[in-house]
């Protein structure tokens, strides 16, 4: 007998709603403003006390924040989202959901830095494109129209943040959304986000960036060497927010045909691991989705952990379910 995530009241597998809270038994996502912190709030030296205005007892740090570090598992999909090392605040977002027999949904966001409350951006973002595709499964609409509906939903909510008379700083993020279902996946995105499909026979990258330097290398006119080391190689030329003017992401449908994994990330991850064979050398076998995700964000606290890192992995079982 299993029970209600709500209210712990038992339900059975047939359930669509649950009698005891009315629950929708079919539908489990992340919390609505993100997962809670997964640790004791213990401060960087140690310290586990704190005083009423929240700085450390022992050496006067204010306490971490609820977003500092978060991780959330359902089943088939896991995310964790790190500050990092450098950043003073985690400007990532992440939020996922399974629809019970149809697939899930998942939606990553990246706040950019140069804008005000970008954390509230990647936020709103991800919790508006993810009940979108949500909705989009259990109605079994076009993985692809809804991905494109999800972006213009996340795109005016975040849209509406922005301050009329600050539109120079509007709140804006990057975007990037997976629709896995038994047979296929789409994936959609918006901005330097990115996806990767392992699978047994090796690994691929299926987003490209929306930035200078991946414009300019499309069009020749610099090598991938060269942009990679321009100062200006970040900069995004497609984003979400007031002054975004996005109307549709980039988008890639594939057959799931075989067994495997795919991971949505940040750049926090994929600057230290940006092609598909960096990604598939560090990438830990046979364990669970969250242990994967753990250990790709390990992998960029070691190697310097310089900007958030989120990493949201999912199951591909090939054919046999998401």
């Amino acid at each position: 007998m299993e029970s209600c995530p709500e209210c712990s009241s038992p339900v059975s597998a047939q359930d669509r709603f649950c009698e005891a809270c009315g629950r929708n038994l079919r539908v489990q996502r992340t919390p609505v403003g993100g997962p809670g912190a997964q640790w004791p709030p213990m401060c960087a030296c140690g310290g586990e006390e704190f005083d009423s205005e929240g700085f450390c007892e022992q050496c006067g740090r204010a306490r971490p924040s609820a977003r500092d570090r978060v991780e959330f598992v359902l089943p088939g999909v896991a995310g964790v989202s790190d500050r990092g090392k450098r950043r003073q605040r985690n400007e990532d977002s992440m939020a996922f959901g399974r629809v019970r027999g149809r697939g899930v949904a998942v939606v990553v966001c990246d706040g950019v830095a140069s804008s005000e409350r970008a954390e509230q951006a990647s936020q709103t973002a991800v919790d508006t494109a993810v009940d979108v595709l949500l909705t989009g499964l259990q109605s079994g609409s076009d993985a692809e129209v809804t991905t494109t509906d999800a972006v213009v939903a996340a795109n005016e909510a975040v849209g509406r943040l922005a301050r009329p008379e600050a539109a120079e700083v509007a709140p804006s993020c990057t975007f990037v959304s997976a629709v896995v279902t038994d047979d296929a996946a789409t994936v959609g995105w918006v901005g330097d986000s990115r996806a990767y499909l392992v699978a047994e026979t090796g690994a691929a990258r299926l987003t490209t960036d929306d930035t200078w330097a991946a414009q300019l290398v499309a069009e020749g006119v610099l090598t991938e060497e060269e942009a990679l080391t321009d100062r200006r190689a970040h900069v995004l030329s497609r984003w979400l927010g007031a002054d975004s003017g996005v109307e549709a992401p980039q988008t890639v449908t594939f057959k799931v045909e075989t067994p495997g994994l795919l991971v949505l990330c940040s750049d926090g991850l994929w600057n230290y691991v940006p092609e598909p064979e960096d990604l598939l050398a560090v990438l830990p076998r046979g364990v669970t989705p969250v242990e994967v995700a753990r250990e790709l964000v390990e992998v960029a606290l070691k190697a310097g952990g310089h900007d958030n890192i989120t990493v949201v992995v999912v199951q591909l079982r090939g054919g046999h379910g998401a």
